[in-house]
Parts: C-alpha cells; sequence; structure tokens
C-alpha cells in the first residue's frame, strides 16, 4: 500500500478519487500512478489566493479525474502567471482578450473551477468577477483538427501505412525484436483503437471467453476513460476480439502471473490472479510482500504500468522497424491516438452513422465522433498502374532483396524454396523456416523474399491490378477492393528496381 510520510499531519492526508494518498499542503500531489501535480508556483501568490485556489483543488482531486484536476491546477498556473497573481475582473477582461479562437478553451476550462471557488465561498473573488465570467459564451476546444485535415504527421493512417504496421510488428516479434508485452500493447491499440489509458487499467479478468449456443467468442471489457464524476474502473464497456489477438493476450496473461510468482514467496490463488493487472508495474513487489499486502495494492492502480508504456512500445518498434509512409516517403510518426483516429475514420468510411462510430470509441456523447463524419470528403481514390509508380517509392513496401538470378539467392540451389505466382517462377525465398502463406500474394512484402531481375514481376503487378478492377466491380465496396494496395506498391517497386538493374548491366 502507499505508506504516508511519518513527518506528515496525519489530519492534513487526503486520498484522491483514485486512492493515492497526498497533502494538499505539499507542493507537489500524486493523485494516481499517471497523475502528478506541481504547485510549488502557488507560493507567488497572496496568502488570501494561495489558500483559496488550494482549497479549490483539493475539492477538485477528491472529487473529480485526476486528469482534469491537473488540467485545472495548469490552466490557473497560465492565468496566473498572466495576471501576474492578480484576481479581479480588469485581469480577467486582459486575459481574454490575449486569447484566439482556437485557444478561448483555455478560459472555458477555468470558467467552472472560478465558479466553484465562488459558489465554495473561499475568498479572493468578488461577484462582479463571476458575473462578468458567466456572461460570455466562450468557444469550447476545437477537436478533431489531425482529422479533418488528414494530417499525415497527427491524423489517420491510411490502409497501406496501417497494413505496413501490422506486417512490421509481426516481423519484429517474430524475429524477437520485439517483447511480448510491447507486441500485445500494440496489437490491442491497431485492433481496438482504446485508449492508452484504458490499456494499462487492464485487469486479467477484464480478457474474456465467451460461449453461446456452442459458439465461442472472445471480449475485452475495458474500463471507461474520460468519465469525469466516475470511479477508477467503476463504468465499462466490452469491445469483440477474434481469436488471434485472444491468443496473443493468453501469452500476456501468462507471462505477467509468472513475473509476479517469481517475486512473491506465496502461492497466487485463482481470485488473486484474475485481480492482476494485464500489463503490470511490479517494482513496488517483493519478497516481503504479503498476500494481504497485493489484495490492498490490487484495489488501485499502485501496480498497474504507467500510461507512457504504450508509446514507449511504439518508440521502441519505430527503432526496431521503421515504416514508411506512401504519403511522405518518411518513417512513420506512431502515437496511440493515431490508431483512435484510424479507427474512427474507417468506420466513418464504411457507411457507419455518427451513433455507430461514437459507440465503437466510447465517446460518451456524439459530437466528438462529429470529426469523423466530415472527413468523408478527403477518401482518396483507388490505386492504379499510374498511381502506385509515383506511390511506391514512397511507401517503401517491399521488404526483401533483388538478386541478379536463382543462383545469387540464399537456398538458391533448393528447388523447393522457388516462389511461382502459379505459372511461371519470379523469386526465391531465403527462409530455412515454415511458411504457410500464400505465394506470391504474401511474398512480395516479406523479408525473406529474393525477386530475380529477369522474373515476370510486371506480369505479377497487372493480375493484382485486375484482380482489384473485378472486386471493385463487383462490390463497389472501397475497402475490399483495396484490400491488395500495399502489395501492389511492393510489386511495383520490385519492377522499378528491376528496371534500374538492367540499364545499369546493360551499359556495365
Amino acid at each position: 500500500m502507499i505508506k504516508t510520510n511519518p513527518d506528515m499531519n496525519t489530519q492534513s492526508v487526503s486520498r484522491s478519487r483514485d486512492g493515492w494518498e497526498f497533502s494538499k499542503y505539499d507542493h507537489t500531489w500524486c493523485l494516481n500512478k499517471n497523475t502528478v501535480i506541481e504547485l510549488a508556483w502557488v507560493s507567488d501568490l497572496t496568502e488570501v489566493l494561495r489558500r483559496s485556489f488550494i482549497n479549490t483543488l483539493h475539492y477538485y482531486a477528491i472529487n473529480n479525474s485526476s486528469s482534469h484536476t491537473r488540467n485545472m491546477a495548469y490552466r490557473a498556473k497560465v492565468f496566473f502567471t498572466f495576471t501576474k497573481g492578480r484576481l479581479d475582473t480588469d485581469t480577467l477582461i486582459a486575459y481574454r482578450a490575449s486569447l484566439n479562437l482556437s485557444t478561448e478553451h483555455y478560459l472555458g476550462s477555468l470558467k467552472g473551477f472560478f465558479v466553484t471557488w465562488y459558489r465554495q465561498g473561499h475568498q479572493g473573488i468578488k461577484e462582479e468577477f463571476i458575473r462578468t465570467l458567466q456572461s460570455w459564451v466562450l468557444k469550447g476546444n476545437e477537436s478533431g483538427r489531425a482529422v479533418l485535415q488528414m494530417d499525415s504527421q497527427k491524423g489517420p493512417l491510411t490502409d497501406i501505412e496501417m497494413q505496413g504496421v501490422l506486417d512490421g510488428v509481426i516481423t519484429c516479434y517474430s524475429k524477437r525484436r520485439l517483447r511480448l508485452e510491447t507486441f500485445t500493447l500494440i496489437l490491442i491499440l491497431l485492433y481496438t483503437g482504446r485508449r492508452a489509458i484504458q490499456l494499462v487499467t487492464l485487469k486479467i479478468k477484464d480478457v474474456r471467453e465467451n460461449k453461446t449456443n456452442k459458439i465461442t467468442g472472445y471480449e475485452i471489457n475495458f474500463p471507461r476513460a474520460k468519465q469525469r464524476y466516475a470511479m477508477w474502473r467503476s463504468t465499462f464497456k466490452a469491445c469483440a476480439i477474434d481469436e488471434d489477438l485472444w491468443l496473443v493476450l493468453q501469452l500476456q496473461v501468462a507471462d505477467t502471473v509468472k513475473k509476479l510468482q517469481s517475486l512473491v514467496d506465496f502461492p497466487l490463488s485463482d481470485a488473486v490472479i484474475q485481480e492482476l493487472p494485464l500489463f503490470p508495474d511490479f517494482s513496488t513487489v517483493s519478497r516481503r510482500t504479503t498476500e494481504s499486502d497485493l489484495l490492498g495494492l490490487l484495489q488501485f492502480d499502485y501496480v498497474h504500468a504507467p500510461v507512457n508504456i504504450c508509446n514507449t512500445a511504439l518508440a521502441r518498434f519505430s527503432e526496431t522497424h521503421q515504416v514508411f509512409s506512401e504519403r511522405t516517403g518518411e518513417p512513420l510518426n506512431l502515437t496511440s491516438r493515431r490508431f483512435r483516429s484510424t479507427l474512427g475514420t474507417n468506420l466513418a468510411r464504411q457507411g457507419y452513422g455518427i451513433a455507430i462510430v461514437a459507440e465503437v470509441l466510447d465517446h460518451s456523447d456524439l459530437q466528438s465522433a462529429g470529426c469523423y463524419i466530415k472527413s468523408l470528403s478527403d477518401i482518396v481514390e483507388r490505386i492504379d498502374k499510374a498511381v502506385a509508380q509515383q506511390l511506391a517509392p514512397f511507401a517503401q513496401a517491399f521488404q526483401g532483396i533483388l538478386v541478379k538470378s536463382e543462383q545469387d539467392a540464399i537456398r538458391g540451389k533448393d528447388p523447393s524454396s522457388r516462389i511461382s505466382n502459379g505459372q511461371v517462377n519470379v523469386g526465391t525465398c531465403g527462409s530455412f523456416g515454415f511458411c504457410g502463406a500464400l505465394a506470391p500474394v504474401a511474398c512480395y512484402t516479406c523479408t525473406h523474399f529474393q525477386p530475380w531481375v529477369d522474373g515476370p514481376h510486371e506480369q505479377v503487378l497487372n493480375e493484382f491490378l485486375a484482380s482489384s478492377d473485378r472486386v471493385w466491380g463487383a462490390t463497389q465496396d472501397f475497402k475490399v477492393a483495396s484490400a491488395n494496395d500495399r502489395l501492389i506498391l511492393a510489386v511495383t517497386e520490385v519492377v522499378r528496381r528491376c528496371e534500374v538493374a538492367k540499364k545499369e548491366s546493360a551499359h556495365g
């Protein structure tokens, strides 16, 4: 459990809504595993303002979400820095005048805080200040700009980019370049689009298997996030997953149990195991930890991993394997938010309405989901040969090595290593392990593939393009018809490299 500082006045100790102990007289408040508020700056305020501000913020820390409390503290710091510690109508008007349409929500966030301050009877705010503030209609925070603009750095990923991430993550894990925890985190983000905070609050019992009429289904029962007045892990929404992700999650569950069992001296009961975090931080657990101590820790987020573990996992993946964007030719900037906006954008493109988008993304209202519906006008056209030739060098979807002939390839003397398009051979597989993937569909984006310079790669490209056209003609479904776009870019890049190699050979 979190232990109280022995020098701390116990009467001043409070408990945040997330269960962490803190003193309102300290300059640092730790409200949960992911939220620390630094308050040394309040020393510059007058005694009256300092006392009233701390009392109001203390009320927020106990009754509101930790992230909302932190936001109030930060916005107040900016406000008082601008006003040089004053709190009157003149400085309020001056502060609003310093804001523009894109920053006016800063004051909008503080509006409720100042009203609470006044209504609780704390000193320092006059009635005229509150009347002026309440008379203003302040613009809210503009959300979804990156989605609406299809921002290549912060906005939704394209289907080609998403497929590149998925292929890269699977490849890195299969080659043991990524840890199981990193692999699992990225897959959950990729498939479910949930917020990072929801992943780190998961417990083992939230990964569930359901059987209905002899049909087995799988789901993750995600704790909801951004519910301002809800307690930690008090509200949930289930998200269906497929068996592949379920099996990966079972590996993660086993790994978590194994880690903890190696740290404690008592056997873990099934009841305790179910309460364990799916993504743990056992730094506070040792041989001296008793089962009673552990049960106390499991009531809150003390042994859950911090929220930054998600972006750390993405950064680790990016360092190991760079996925290039066909839009910019640069390595992708990967954040957990981008997977979420990608899911919302794809749902809107498939024709689902705003209510369905909000439901899948677990929004509490429809307003935040509106940007995905508005972004429909930015849909790109289906890829054709000319477009593929322009995008292929940027996407870098081809991951293999071009070889002059079969004799120059790894395993070139092994006839079983030949890759055929069903009519003729196009290259060699350099892997010595078993592969059940469909050739040559899976080969052109595989790191083990060694296409031959004289192989009929343009024929393969034309076949894939024709197949895409047939699917489009039959379904008129952009998503289905574009399923092989990254593969088409990979084959196009092979064709381009073969042409370059042939020219160099002719001039050599």
